[in-house]
């Protein structure tokens, strides 16, 4: 069925507008009386639950960050199946993002290209949704993943994330630190680790005892991969997540000039799932066993998760794929998990 819904309405529309129009659809999930009901037929398998970070997860697969930007959908997603939901990114300021059109669909590469630049609501109204649903007795694990507010100065940066967190690590299970996506001026030179020290140490000291993770980029070399992963367990952070977009195009599918047309921003979907592998790969290789590494990019099919569990991750997140395998995505991945436990 949703296979023939999305090539007949999905497919036809700009790409942001369906997101926008599925919302309402996903929190009704999440609701009484649906909830009990979509619940019953989408329950992970017991046999599929995983520790990490301190926590207890219904499956090692959750909702990566950029999916429910403003933490409305929690309940929702929660409802089809998924583990955890890292919502975000937010900022400590509230923001439009990138003008629009700033979503397109590659559909020959089951991939997409955002140029977001991290529209949300704010981290204050994001912490208000996180306690409300924190408060419930069957969720989630809920993440939250935060940014640079846009007009903050890269100079500044240290003191947005700290009020960022201050809002939403009290009510978040665990927090990332969004140093990656390369839609914000500037955001990717955090990255660097003269620089990403003394931010991560002030961010992990306003954190407190929430587990504090950071976000890495699929495309800086190894060597850097691996400078990060040491300093991110020398800081004492509870973990790292691999991979955001990139901002390689090739090889796609999709002729040149059509994907050239869509401009800048980040790829993610199927085409980064070799990448996505090898970060994972080389991150885990640095850190200790006891290191909460989540694997992110590239992830559709039971396999690919799998083949991340294989090569060191604790927990594994998907995106791009739920725009074009629908709500039961969740479901298909945890029931074939279970039959090889």
């Amino acid at each position: 069925m949703y296979p023939f819904l999305f090539r007949t309405f999905f497919a036809r529309m700009d790409p942001e507008r369906a997101h926008h129009l599925v919302v309402p659809v996903i929190r009704a999930f999440g609701a009484w009386p649906l909830a009990p009901v979509v619940r019953a037929l989408t329950r992970p398998d017991p046999a599929l639950r995983t520790h990490a970070l301190g926590l207890e997860f219904d499956s090692p697969f959750g909702v990566a960050a950029g999916f429910d930007k403003n933490a409305v959908m929690t309940e929702g997603l929660h409802a089809l199946g998924f583990g955890h939901v890292e919502i975000g990114t937010v900022t400590a300021i509230a923001q439009e993002g990138n003008p629009r059109p700033r979503l397109y669909r590659l559909i020959e590469d089951r991939a997409l290209i955002n140029r977001m630049g991290f529209n949300n609501a704010g981290a204050e109204r994001a912490a208000a949704r996180l306690g409300r649903s924190r408060r419930r007795r069957r969720r989630a694990v809920l993440g939250a993943n935060i940014g640079k507010s846009r007009v903050v100065d890269v100079e500044q940066a240290t003191a947005d994330y700290v009020a960022s967190t201050r809002l939403v690590a009290p009510v978040a299970d665990y927090l990332v630190v969004n140093v990656s996506s390369p839609n914000t001026p500037g955001l990717r030179g955090l990255q660097a680790v003269e620089t990403l020290r003394p931010l991560l140490e002030a961010v992990r000291d306003a954190a407190a005892s929430t587990p504090l993770l950071v976000k890495i980029a699929p495309d800086l070399p190894d060597d850097e991969i691996e400078a990060i992963a040491r300093l991110a367990v020398d800081v004492g952070l509870a973990g790292i997540v691999a991979t955001n977009t990139t901002i390689a195009r090739a090889p796609l599918a999709t002729p040149a000039d059509v994907v050239e047309a869509m401009g800048a921003g980040g790829l993610s979907g199927a085409p980064l799932r070799e990448r996505a592998v090898a970060v994972l790969r080389t991150v885990r290789a640095v850190v200790p066993a006891e290191f909460c590494v989540i694997s992110a990019g590239g992830v559709e099919t039971a396999d690919d998760v799998r083949e991340r569990l294989a090569a060191g991750a604790d927990l594994v997140q998907g995106y791009t794929a739920f725009i074009y395998r629908g709500p039961l995505w969740a479901r298909q991945i945890n029931r074939a998990l279970a039959r090889t436990r």
